[in-house]
Parts: structure tokens; sequence; C-alpha cells
């Protein structure tokens, strides 16, 4: 009956849907810490075969990276890739600077942005979408000593409540 047009709403059977899966392999903790992001963006990242097994692997770190704008493009400085143990002659410096792609009008809302005063692109997080390594950007602003210890006063408020609330459910059972 599906013949004549309708949409088929049936769920992704389960390759489908692991197949839109993201597998998250590095994450930028401090840049949270140290950053307000106020916008969000996904980019592919140009890498050598020997670097997207090494990030397979889990040997990639943010630490440190940010990212910049240089004659139209969006680069990629300070992303430390271990090289790929069975790599040998085809393993590239791990802390080489790298080219992110992005469509190019994301590349003129982030050169808009940008010249804001007191912003700045900062990796978040590196995953693997679709088979293909992505990473997300975030348009920041930089924190402040005082709010910084608004969050630590307001994280720690929050795991008081957790562990009260979860005291509390078990003194009723």
């Amino acid at each position: 009956m599906s013949g004549n047009g309708a949409k088929d709403n049936r769920k992704k059977s389960g390759a489908a849907a692991s197949a839109d899966a993201i597998k998250v392999v590095a994450q930028n903790k401090k840049a949270r810490h140290d950053y307000f992001i106020e916008q969000s963006f996904e980019a592919g990242i140009v890498l050598s075969g020997t670097e997207v097994k090494s990030v397979r692997l889990g040997k990639s770190n943010l630490k440190d990276s940010y990212a910049a704008i240089e004659g139209g493009e969006v680069f990629l400085f300070g992303m430390h890739i271990s090289p790929y143990e069975q790599g040998n002659i085809f393993n590239k410096d791990p802390l080489r600077d790298r080219k992110l792609l992005l469509h190019r009008k994301e590349i003129s809302r982030l050169i808009g942005l940008i010249q804001q005063k007191g912003l700045t692109i900062v990796p978040l997080q590196v995953y693997f979408r679709r088979g293909k390594v992505k990473i997300e950007l975030g348009v920041a602003r930089g924190k402040k000593l005082y709010d910084k210890r608004e969050d630590i006063a307001e994280q720690s408020a929050r795991r008081e409540i957790d562990r009260r609330l979860k005291e509390r459910a078990n003194a009723v059972l």
C-alpha cells in the first residue's frame, strides 16, 4: 500500500539507526570551563589515513588547540594526533596544522562572529559520524575568574542536592 507515495513512518532498522550514531573520540573539557560557548558548528577535518586510524583508537588530544581563519579557509592549530604504531613512513607530524571543511556560508558567518571583540573559535569535541571524522567548533567568549567561581559553586551545589536526594531515596527503601 505504500506504493502510492505515502510516507513510511516505520523506525529505522538497527544498522541504519547506528549509521547516524555519533562516537565521541576526544573532548575539550577545558574549553567549556574557560569559555562561554555562543554558537557551535560541525566541520569535517582533512586527515591522512594513518591519522584516521590513530583517531579511531582514541589517540587524539584537543587540549590547547584552537581554530583560526586564514585566507578564507579554517585551520585547526595545536591538535595532537599520536602517530599510528603500524604507520611507519606514512605517519605525519602529530601537531601539524589541519584544514577544516566548512561551507562558504559557514566560514562567512564565522568571520562575522569572530570580528566581534572577545570571540574566538575553539574545538569542543572530535567524533565519528557515518564513518567520517568530524569536529565540533564553538564560537566562544572568555570567562572571567568570577564566572568560573560561579560555575564551580553551581556544580558543587547541584552535586550536594543529588547526594541528598539519593540519601533520602535510600532511607525510604
